[in-house]
């Protein structure tokens, strides 16, 4: 398999997490969830593999995040 074939399959599995609204004033388990998915400042972006706990965070604070697939910009 060629290098590039196997970093497309990669990024495939791959999320990209923009945090976009404050957590202030929401519930401790909401904030532990933005920092469980290691967002630390807002507008930051992070990248996480697409698994089903990884999707589950997600959407407990899908209302403070955006996601965009890993080949997506």
């Amino acid at each position: 398999m060629a290098k590039t074939s196997k970093a497309k399959a990669e990024a495939a599995g791959r999320l990209r997490i923009r945090w976009v609204r404050s957590a202030i004033a929401q519930p401790i388990g909401i904030r532990q969830t933005i920092r469980g998915l290691g967002l630390h400042r807002l507008h930051e972006v992070v990248e996480r593999p697409d698994t089903p706990a990884i999707r589950g965070m997600i959407h407990k604070v899908r209302h403070l995040v955006e996601v965009t697939t890993g080949t997506e910009q």
